[in-house]
């Protein structure tokens, strides 16, 4: 019985990375936003959220597919679904691998029982953002993107003046679900070379224009590094790309 559980979850996990990257037509992503302090001043911007406060993240999708001669007119879409009361598992940043297999496990079945469709057709990607209050908190949680399972676990700010980091964060993970890595030293947080720069043939090298979005951060020198502003300022590096089979892998 086991074995034929692993079975199905193996051909199951298969099934979604191959069936979310086809690119042959819209992959549905649905938001699930959650008031992580449970303050009213987050609940009020919760409340007041609509499937437009996400447009930038599809239009910076669009404009990147299409760069790698993707045709798909939209190639992803992003709708509002209801929120969520229940806090999703924490993940301890010193867990091992088992701790975060466990953990793993526990999120997929977190969102199985948490994500109310209110009457809405099921996405084929889970984001359950979990909006702070930016006057209590100072630098959020870490985001978290699982391919297995397509659900993602991402940390906002209730605050229009971040709404463009917000967007950054987002797509990063929800680009993790998608099979993309991160491109930068875990360490040290600085874009990893050549994948991490947006531009790696750039002479001087330094200060970079854009930030690959896999590193969310463009490097200034080579020990600095800036978020930007908004995704305007972001590019799907080629490696990102091949992860994600928008291009084929070099």
């Amino acid at each position: 019985m086991l074995l034929l559980i692993l079975i199905w979850a193996a051909g199951h996990t298969w099934l979604d990375r191959i069936g979310s990257t086809r690119w042959q037509q819209t992959l549905w992503v649905g938001v699930f936003p959650i008031n992580a302090e449970g303050t009213a001043s987050v609940q009020h911007y919760l409340d007041t959220l609509s499937g437009q406060d996400f447009s930038d993240v599809e239009s910076f999708l669009r404009r990147e597919a299409h760069r790698y001669g993707r045709t798909l007119d939209r190639p992803v879409h992003i709708a509002l679904y209801p929120q969520v009361r229940q806090l999703p598992p924490e993940l301890n940043r010193s867990a091992g691998m088992l701790a975060t297999i466990a953990w793993s496990l526990r999120v997929r079945w977190y969102a199985f029982r948490a994500a109310s469709l209110g009457g809405q057709a099921p996405p084929r990607i889970r984001l359950f953002v979990l909006y702070h209050d930016p006057a209590a908190l100072r630098t959020a949680p870490d985001s978290h993107g699982l391919q297995k399972g397509l659900i993602g676990i991402v940390h906002a700010f209730a605050t229009p003046a971040m709404a463009g980091m917000n967007a950054i964060v987002l797509a990063h993970e929800l680009l993790h679900t998608l099979g993309a890595s991160d491109k930068y030293d875990l360490r040290s947080g600085f874009p990893l070379y050549p994948d991490g720069f947006a531009e790696p043939d750039r002479i001087p090298p330094y200060p970079q224009l854009q930030a690959e979005i896999m590193a969310a951060v463009r490097p200034l020198s080579a020990t600095q590094f800036q978020m930007p502003a908004s995704l305007d300022d972001v590019v799907v590096g080629p490696r990102t790309a091949a992860e994600i089979r928008w291009i084929q892998s070099r």
